[in-house]
């Protein structure tokens, strides 16, 4: 990969860019910030077996350790967005840095696991605001095409190398330094990302109307009873305090949509989803996301209760799922020049199904029984899962931005955004709560619901536009 220095020399602004911006250091600001975001989605699921044996936490409450990010970072990222318009990019920015920093220290002491899961809510906002003006800052300091194209080439390369080492880097620092190791790591990052940001621009341009309060806290509750409510079921099954959690959920949902459709400024502008690319490209992104991260959480699971594996040697078992999830996005970026998004989306989508049916015939029907032949075996599935989901990645962020109106890039990028960790904090919950029923019948379960998702996805993509 070209060096920034090379692609983006740090001498200066050239001819139309904002005065007074660093271009170099916005870029690694900007990038260290996505991938930092990134990086903590997926690490965490390596350290489930050591957080649970050390805090005395089950499967219910490692989900909401996996969960509580993913939720507080998903229902915030829009009005993170919002506040970088309204306050500048930079700052907030700069502020995601020092959020996710202190609360990664907080997470790293964490005395129990309540207090982790809290903690973990404290980073997720701090996400959300990385997530969100990472984009805008790159936006804003690279307005030339070209340029833009490379920033975000280099932006987005970052982020998914981060979040497909995840469970290996997850692996080496449980292994040097216990599970607390992989949130003090993110000190000396969050430092160094926030020396950068204060480097990247002099000036604060501030845009933006007022904030939807009342569409931010209809979403948040929406996502975390849904949440609260399928992880519940998982460990009770279907109570009346799982009915009433998704009722509360669906009631929240109602009012987020009517109150978003009678806002002046709007948290989420629905006029989006007219456009039929628009619509059926989020929902790829949402259903890989349930998929993909279901799969790593339960595939995690099964590789340290089931296999006895350390953590270290489970981290090693998801590299080939980042190569094979690196090598599709490579070869999606050729594809899409010559066949457009919606085949190229559609062949992923078959894939993961195929490959979703050669997993589920893996698993034996009875109980799970240590054997390395079905350690290679889910691997090997999983890793084609993730060539198909690689394939799937880059056209479906282009049809979504080729969909949306050129001044409103940066809001269907974090409605994307959004949708995607949504279906992350769906994954996580509904694939936890199959492993909870069993860890054999788990595993059928979540490779027959991945086998259905990726047919979705295959779905959806005969209504994209290439």
């Amino acid at each position: 990969m070209p060096s920034i220095q090379h692609l983006l020399p740090l001498s200066g602004p050239r001819r139309g860019e904002p005065p007074q911006t660093r271009p170099g250091f916005a870029l690694a600001a900007a990038s260290l910030g996505f991938a930092i975001v990134q990086l903590d989605v997926s690490v965490v699921n390596v350290a489930v077996r050591s957080i649970g044996a050390d805090l005395g936490a089950g499967i219910g409450g490692l989900q909401w350790v996996v969960d509580a990010y993913t939720v507080a970072f998903a229902a915030l990222i829009l009005t993170a967005g919002a506040l970088g318009d309204r306050y500048g990019a930079p700052r907030v920015l700069l502020i995601g840095f020092g959020v996710f920093t202190l609360a990664s220290a907080a997470c790293g002491l964490a005395p129990s696991a309540g207090a982790l899961i809290a903690f973990r809510v404290v980073q997720g906002a701090g996400a959300a605001a990385l997530g969100a003006c990472s984009l805008a800052l790159i936006s804003r300091t690279f307005p030339d095409p070209v340029r833009r194209a490379r920033a975000l080439g280099v932006w987005s390369v970052t982020g998914s190398v981060a979040m497909a080492a995840g469970p290996l880097a997850g692996g080496l620092l449980i292994a040097i330094a216990g599970w607390r190791g992989i949130f003090f790591i993110n000190l000396p990052v969050g430092v160094v990302g926030a020396w950068l940001t204060t480097h990247s621009a002099d000036q604060v341009d501030r845009r933006g109307g007022p904030l939807d309060l009342r569409g931010q806290v209809a979403a948040a509750v929406a996502l975390a009873l849904v949440a609260a409510a399928t992880i519940e079921a998982g460990t009770d099954g279907l109570t009346v305090a799982v009915v009433i959690g998704y009722l509360l959920a669906a009631a929240a949902a109602v009012v987020f949509v009517a109150g978003e459709r009678r806002s002046a400024h709007p948290m989420l502008p629905l006029g989006l989803f007219r456009e039929r690319t628009f619509s059926a490209a989020v929902g790829v992104g949402s259903a890989q996301n349930v998929m993909y991260y279901g799969l790593i959480f339960v595939f995690s699971l099964f590789l340290q209760r089931a296999e006895g594996l350390s953590a270290l040697v489970a981290g090693t078992a998801f590299v080939p799922l980042m190569i094979l999830l690196m090598t599709g996005n490579a070869v999606s970026a050729r594809l899409l020049k010559n066949h457009g998004a919606g085949p190229v989306i559609g062949g992923g989508g078959l894939i993961v199904a195929a490959a979703s049916v050669a997993l589920w015939l893996s698993v034996p029907g009875g109980a799970v029984a240590r054997s390395l032949g079905l350690v290679i075996a889910l691997t090997a599935g999983l890793a084609a899962v993730s060539f198909g989901m690689g394939l799937a990645m880059p056209a479906m962020t282009s049809a979504v931005l080729g969909a949306a109106d050129g001044s409103q890039a940066g809001i269907a990028s974090g409605t994307l955004t959004a949708f995607r960790q949504s279906g992350s904090v769906l994954g996580v919950a509904v694939f936890g709560a199959f492993a909870d029923a069993g860890l054999a019948g788990g595993l059928r379960a979540s490779f027959a619901a991945a086998l259905i998702l990726g047919l979705v996805i295959a779905a959806l993509s005969r209504l994209i536009r290439s």
